[in-house]
């Protein structure tokens, strides 16, 4: 039996080795290759070590710096507001649908569930954010759209709520004079540090790569996230790359290391949820372990 747990023991750390070469081997490559002459990359292809160092894609994105500079401002708020703000929400309706005691708790978790299943599809929200709202060409349009709270978060909150929070804390806390909003700031959320850190790290990801609604809702340059920004960038080296637009143009095309540039971008713009995700990862797994447990 002990050398039976050994040999899965091993056969899991030898799938686990590589999945994690399967995630990290393309990074390194994309690093690379933003690193590399665009010549050496045309002839040689990618490579794990550069065999020719350039950095005239970071030269490429650093002559728009004003640009990337302040799209990524845009992008730090967004993020860290639209995630606070998310918190805030899916943790209030969480609890709320977490208490036994709540009436028509099923109805309002029925109405959470229904917005997994359907949405009014994009011509109608669309219209409804820039006629009625009127939040095109705001910061709001890079807040607000489907954003703000998901019910797949409330889901899984409330689940952690149910299942990791004891019930003779909350009634101890009731028994000691504490109101709701009392208990839910001083007992409730110092608990549920895990799944407050996950989801939170959730919605950071899906602030900090949003580009659709920058796409549909913005077209003021000066509102561009660096997503936004980014791919406008990226867009105009294709049109470059592939148009036939006379000799002076022909020309700046061939000096812009297209395909470097295309890496140097994906870099930037992955770079800032790599550097934050090892500060979330113990929260990560735990709050993802406890929250799914059905409830």
């Amino acid at each position: 039996m002990y050398r039976s747990e050994r040999i899965t023991q091993w056969v899991s750390h030898i799938v686990l080795m590589v999945l994690a070469a399967g995630s990290i081997i393309p990074f390194i490559i994309l690093l690379s290759s933003s690193l590399s002459d665009e010549a050496s990359i045309l002839k040689d292809g990618y490579s794990f070590i550069p065999k020719e160092i350039s950095f005239a894609a970071y030269d490429y994105l650093l002559s728009n710096s004003s640009s990337i500079l302040r799209a990524y401002g845009i992008t730090v708020f967004v993020t860290v507001f639209g995630t606070f703000v998310s918190l805030a929400m899916t943790s209030f309706l969480a609890y709320g649908l977490s208490r036994r005691d709540l009436p028509f708790k099923n109805i309002f978790a029925f109405i959470v569930f229904f917005t997994l299943l359907f949405n009014g599809g994009l011509v109608p929200t669309y219209l409804v954010y820039t006629q009625v709202f009127d939040i095109k060409n705001t910061i709001w349009a890079l807040i607000v759209p489907g954003l703000l709270m998901n019910g797949f978060n409330v889901l899984l909150m409330r689940t952690f709520f149910m299942t990791s929070i004891p019930e003779p804390v909350i009634e101890s806390a009731r028994m000691d004079g504490a109101g709701e909003f009392r208990t839910f700031f001083s007992i409730i959320l110092p608990l549920s540090l895990p799944i407050l850190a996950t989801i939170g790290l959730l919605q950071t990801i899906i602030y900090w790569n949003d580009w659709f609604n920058g796409l549909i809702y913005i077209t003021e340059p000066s509102l561009f996230s660096i997503q936004n920004i980014l791919n406008r960038m990226l867009s105009d080296i294709q049109f470059l790359a592939t148009s036939n637009l006379g000799s002076n143009a022909s020309t700046a095309a061939a000096q812009v290391p297209t395909t470097a540039v295309r890496m140097a971008i994906a870099v930037i713009g992955i770079l800032p949820i790599l550097i934050a995700y090892p500060f979330f990862q113990k929260y990560l797994v735990k709050g993802i372990a406890l929250g799914s447990v059905k409830g």
